[in-house]
């Protein structure tokens, strides 16, 4: 049996991988740091192992440079090596092409791991090599001596030895077939007739055309005075006619390398500068004090300088980080960057400002990388790039990704927000509202034979026609194409006639394109919103299915929607979200948001603010680094890009037995977008919580696809936490206890949604071994009015501190919810006071970073 050292950090990746190789008959010694590799390396005889699995760091770690210098050692180099990694990163290749027996794997590929290894300790035997060929037949020797005898002589011995030789008999000739020809290495005699050999040393250093080449003196006598004119004048070897071969082409062989080694150092240097040339960020270095040592074309582009003439060797600081963004001056000890450059510390992500050889400022994002070599601080290397054009553009994106680019209306995603605050306002009191769905009759007729120019102008004009029949406390928004939604908050009137009132509208007038004159018409459906709708999701649809009803009744109709008589049409509009949602998964049309999760305790409720949000982006902006906790939720975009929300799919997804293809789209980009937030953000950890349907519960191989995707995606176990909800988890008893006992078992987490809405929830605890317990959003939001919720919270929570369970308030919409779940002793908060969701992480970070300058404390201890 083959025994393998396996240095891997990530508990799960080394778990998984051990596991693997040992089902293939590995004996497997795991090591979690690299440290602790090296150590049982250096304390072993070379044969213990027959091979190493080591993973490639994802950022600089001395002790992984001290394991992978000990493995390029030559008393380990011909142990196999199997390196892992995430990607086909420069540095393991360049260290996998100086070393033999040793192959890179991908983690994404990690179940080939034992056919890799088995390749590496069962090699095609390589064909036998000249090793001692240290290509000296590339080198070129120029021997210079005014004998004849002596020329020849040592002609022969070095042709011999694959040199090849140039003579010359004097200091001149010598001098002029230097500047002929291209050399390596100088022999000259110093007793010559003229210019002695000392002469001409110095004049082939002090000339830029022959300065490479590596002189020595070669003499027939020992002379004291010889030795120190001739290494005085450039000769970096004295050597002597008499003594022996062997001593002489040792000498010149110690040339050989030093040439050969300089030759590589400046290959090496040609491809590094070229690299650096071709990297579209800049990237300058600079030494400890800040002075800058190199500089990339991109980085003076940017900088508006000609060459790096103008910078190499001055003041970073003094050239252009010296000022805010305001034009205020910044002390040298007081400038942030210089600081790090002093203290050799690592900065990711920074913004700030560098400015322009023109004396504008430019606002960049910089990366400052410490620069050590063999255990040496030798500066710092740092990357930015130009983020001015992303500034104008993050408020552009904050106003677009709520409004419609076209007409100026509040978007899908924005109406679908509003919507259900008009709903929460209405289950606490007696009023009722309108919700009406337009869709226009002709307009894919209009667009297709006038163009898309008339349709512009069409959807454009109809917004118009309907802005002007709404009220102040009304809401229009475009939801995508020709659809049209509308609030009418406490109305009075019959929903019939306020929908008709917005059709005669639409057709007032014809629509004018050119020569071409069209009547406008729409279909409507109306549904009415009061405290008996219990969602947003039945709301939109019974507004759609009134809307599908009207326009199948003729078009330019209205229809209000009646629970009685519609469910029929219900049946056709599921049938046709059940091909969108297949067309979802074909075509990768879901997408992700996050709602945030607060602890409870890190926040001060002294100082709450007013805004919704704005807790979590203090959170965010903290100084401190904690980690952060989000609630994945699913979004389907549609064809035109917009947003559709989940309450509208996903009962068709489960009555057609979608939901487990559905779990697993999600599983995999949460894992994977939690994979990028940690390379983003390592300081910040960030923990996900991935809702599960009851269908996922059941099926099988559900939790040997959460296993890979985990290893696939090298996520800690514990930062990912599973929701069931209580009433689909007791449906499915068994297969819910086999898979929380399966993934808790990999060390992920798991928490009973919805927890309190059944009359058995408590006898539920003793079968779900769950850690977080979600307590159901319908006592959240009458925690204020009514003490029965709040004694009922109370005892949820209680109960589940009682038996090692922590608790979870969704739906907090106000500050002073916030109070009262504090006393309850409700452990992490949720909702759109604390947080709405957002789809672009990265974007929210920004924002919190902009905030950071904000004197407001946020946390109350801990």
């Amino acid at each position: 049996m083959d025994r393998v050292l396996l240095i891997e950090a990530s508990a799960t990746r080394r778990r998984a991988l051990a596991s693997l190789l040992a089902q293939r008959g590995f004996e497997i010694t795991p090591m979690a740091g690299y440290g602790d590799g090296s150590s049982v390396l250096a304390g072993i005889d070379r044969t213990h192992f027959k091979a190493v699995i080591a993973s490639w760091p994802d950022y600089s770690d001395h002790r992984a440079e001290e394991a992978f210098a000990l493995l390029r050692s030559r008393e380990w180099s011909e142990l196999p090596v199997l390196v892992m990694a995430d990607s086909t990163e420069a540095g393991a290749v360049n260290w996998l092409m100086k070393r033999q027996a040793t192959a890179l794997l991908l983690w994404s590929d990690y179940s080939d791991a034992p056919d890799a290894l088995t390749k590496l300790l069962r090699p095609n035997k390589p064909q036998d090599g000249d090793a001692a060929a240290v290509a000296t037949d590339q080198l070129r020797v120029l021997f210079v001596d005014d004998s004849p005898t002596v020329r020849i002589a040592f002609k022969r011995l070095l042709t011999a030895e694959g040199y090849h030789v140039q003579l010359a008999n004097s200091a001149e000739e010598g001098l002029e077939t230097s500047l002929a020809q291209e050399f390596d290495i100088a022999i000259v005699d110093y007793f010559m007739p003229g210019a002695n050999g000392a002469v001409l040393v110095k004049q082939l250093r002090e000339d830029p055309r022959t300065s490479h080449i590596l002189a020595a003196i070669i003499t027939g006598t020992y002379s004291d005075r010889v030795i120190t004119e001739s290494l005085s004048a450039g000769a970096v070897e004295c050597m002597f006619k008499s003594e022996a071969r062997e001593l002489f082409l040792a000498r010149v062989r110690s040339l050989s390398r030093m040439v050969l080694d300089r030759k590589a150092i400046d290959n090496e240097r040609r491809r590094l500068q070229g690299i650096l040339s071709s990297v579209g960020e800049g990237v300058f270095g600079v030494d400890s004090q800040g002075r800058i040592q190199f500089i990339n074309p991109a980085a003076l582009d940017i900088l508006g300088y000609g060459g790096d003439a103008d910078l190499v060797g001055q003041s970073a600081a003094a050239r252009f980080h010296y000022a805010f963004e305001d034009g205020t001056r910044i002390p040298p000890q007081a400038c942030f960057l210089s600081q790090t450059y002093r203290n050799g510390t690592a900065l990711t992500g920074w913004q700030t400002v560098f400015w322009h050889e023109s004396g504008r400022p430019v606002p960049i994002e910089c990366t400052v990388y410490p620069l050590d070599i063999e255990g040496r601080r030798e500066g710092s290397v740092v990357a930015f790039r130009d983020v001015s054009r992303r500034r104008q553009l993050e408020e552009e994106l904050r106003w677009a990704a709520n409004h419609d680019a076209l007409t100026k209306l509040d978007n899908r995603a924005s109406f679908e927000q509003q919507l259900q605050q008009e709903l929460a306002r209405l289950k606490r009191s007696d009023q009722s509202s309108v919700l009406l769905f337009v869709d226009l009759d002709r307009f894919k007729y209009i667009n297709d034979t006038l163009g898309h120019a008339a349709g512009d102008q069409l959807l454009v004009e109809v917004s118009h026609r309907l802005r002007k029949r709404l009220r102040v406390s009304d809401t229009l928004a475009r939801m995508g194409g020709d659809e049209y939604a509308l609030i009418l908050r406490n109305a009075h009137q019959d929903p019939a006639l306020l929908a008709e009132e917005f059709r005669r509208a639409l057709t007032a007038q014809l629509f004018s394109f050119g020569d071409s004159h069209y009547r406008i018409t729409a279909s409507i459906g109306a549904a009415v919103l009061d405290r008996q709708v219990h969602s947003l999701s039945e709301a939109m649809a019974n507004a759609d299915i009134a809307c599908h009803i009207a326009k199948n009744k003729g078009r330019n109709q209205v229809h209000v929607y009646s629970r009685d008589s519609d469910q029929r049409a219900s049946m056709d509009i599921e049938l046709n979200w059940s091909a969108r949602i297949e067309e979802a998964l074909r075509d990768d049309l879901f997408a992700l948001h996050f709602q945030p999760v607060l602890q409870l305790s890190q926040i001060n409720l002294e100082e709450l603010p007013e805004a919704d949000g704005e807790l979590w982006m203090r959170h965010l902006a903290s100084p401190r680094p904690r980690r952060v906790y989000y609630e994945v939720l699913l979004r389907m975009r549609t064809a035109s890009g917009d947003l559709v929300a989940p309450d509208a799919f996903l009962p068709t997804a489960e009555r057609y037995n979608m939901m487990l293809d559905i779990d697993r789209w999600v599983i995999h980009a949460a894992l994977r977008e939690l994979r990028e937030h940690q390379a983003r953000h390592p300081q910040h950890p960030m923990g996900v919580s991935i809702n599960l349907s009851a269908q996922s519960l059941g099926a099988n191989g559900i939790g040997r696809y959460v296993m890979d995707k985990l290893v696939e995606f090298n996520i800690d176990p514990n930062l990912v936490t599973f929701e069931i909800t209580e009433t689909k988890a007791v449906t499915n008893l068994e297969a819910a206890r086999e898979l929380i006992t399966q993934l808790r078992g990999l060390g992920c987490r798991f928490a009973l949604d919805d927890f309190g809405c059944g009359f058995s929830s408590f006898t539920h605890l003793k079968h779900l071994d769950v850690d977080f317990l979600k307590i159901d959003g319908s006592f959240i939001q009458g925690l204020l009015e009514d003490p029965v919720d709040r004694a009922v919270i109370a005892a949820i929570n209680n109960i589940a501190h009682s038996v090692g369970k922590r608790t979870v308030a969704e739906y907090v919409d106000r500050p002073d919810v916030l109070a009262a779940l504090q006393a309850c002793g409700v452990d992490f908060v949720q909702g759109y006071y604390i947080g709405r969701p957002v789809a672009d992480l990265a974007a929210a970070s920004l924002q919190a970073r902009a905030m950071a300058e904000r004197p407001a404390p946020l946390v109350a201890g801990g």
